[in-house]
């Protein structure tokens, strides 16, 4: 069983890469991952936009590990940032932590219960291994 892309020519077509939808088939084990921040293992906040990006996927990829998951595992992903002018950044880091895996997704500009936090990510994986 593999989470299927789901794809209609009667909605907009991603304007990124991401897919319109995903399916989970039934059986599936579902993880839904907290929103994770730009904070080591240590506790050290990373500086600045890319880097708390990159260490909130870290972040993100090391809990789907220890639930014996991949990032190919994500069906869909939830990206917070605090400034616009990081969504192409946002996207950057994200095409080159999933390489190419599809997710359905949403990207919000927002404020964070930390100022010093410029970006949060959750995501939900699903995956018929045991």
């Amino acid at each position: 069983m593999a989470n299927v892309e789901i794809r209609t020519d009667e909605a907009p077509k991603p304007n990124s890469a991401y897919a319109q939808a995903m399916e989970v088939r039934a059986g599936a084990r579902v993880v839904h991952v907290s929103g994770q921040l730009g904070i080591s293992p240590e506790g050290e906040l990373a500086e600045g936009m890319e880097a708390q990006l990159e260490q909130a996927w870290r972040n993100v990829l090391a809990i789907l590990k220890a639930a014996d998951m991949t990032h190919t595992d994500i069906v869909d992903m939830k990206v917070f940032l605090t400034e616009p002018e990081g969504v192409p950044i946002a996207r950057q880091v994200r095409d080159r932590v999933l390489g190419g895996h599809l997710a359905a997704s949403t990207l919000l500009i927002c404020g964070l219960a930390n100022p010093a936090w410029k970006a949060e990510i959750s995501v939900t994986a699903a995956s018929d291994r045991s």
